[in-house]
């Protein structure tokens, strides 16, 4: 089954098309990785998911329901949930009231001890359970990504898009979020832009590769490897 299908999308700035005429189905329960080189349009096709931009053309059908026009706090309402490529997290706020801001969103008519609850599980999920009380902005880089995964989780995703989630961070600290990412995989849909190839391949159920705002390639990591058009488009083989 289908979670997610975008159809014919296109976005057009002038006589531009950062997105053009890009079909994508992303099955539930799939790691879905978004490649390609600067300037592909991964982050514009990813962003008119999440609600963020306007398709010129096109439809987006998140588990069969037509969400093309519904805005990004509607979308978050239906479980799709977006991680930025830079940090944006509250610097000034702990650790936890980030998290509870997020979880307020989803369970404000819930009462404060569910959304206590949902921050606990949701700061234990990235290893932050001893970071409640501290400032966010105090927080060493690849610990505010992992906090920012948090506010993510708080709002208990069904698709979490992840827009460079390991840009910046030191290799033994990609390792450990790969890691956490594999593990909120077993029940949540990945849809995973990301340059590292080498998390990209040991992540990915499939890959779908982009270039100048159309898709070049999909398959396995296997199957892109082995590409022709993406060895010479992306790999530069």
């Amino acid at each position: 089954m289908n979670l997610l299908f975008a159809h014919n999308l296109s976005r057009h700035y002038g006589g531009l098309a950062a997105v053009d005429d890009v079909s994508l189905a992303v099955a539930k329960g799939e790691v879905r990785a978004i490649i390609g080189p600067n300037g592909a349009g991964k982050t514009t096709l990813v962003g008119m998911i999440s609600g963020r931009i306007t398709p010129s053309t096109g439809s987006i059908f998140f588990k069969e329901e037509d969400i093309t026009r519904k805005p990004s706090w509607a979308r978050v309402q239906r479980g799709i949930v977006y991680t930025f490529q830079i940090t944006s997290i509250y610097r000034n706020l702990t650790c936890y009231e980030n998290v509870a801001l997020a979880a307020q969103r989803l369970l404000a008519k819930s009462g404060e001890r569910a959304i206590s609850y949902a921050v606990a599980q949701a700061l234990g999920r990235v290893g932050l359970v001893d970071e409640a009380d501290r400032l966010a902005g105090v927080l060493p880089y690849g610990h505010q990504r992992l906090l920012e995964l948090a506010m993510a989780l708080a709002l208990a995703p069904e698709l979490l898009i992840l827009d460079e989630p390991t840009q910046g961070l030191a290799p033994a600290e990609i390792a450990a979020f790969s890691e956490l990412i594999r593990a909120v995989s077993r029940d949540t849909t990945i849809l995973l832009i990301e340059h590292n190839l080498k998390v990209v391949l040991e992540l990915a159920d499939k890959i779908t590769v982009m270039d100048r705002g159309i898709i070049l390639a999909e398959g396995t990591p296997v199957e892109i490897e082995q590409h022709p058009a993406v060895q010479r488009a992306y790999l530069g083989q």
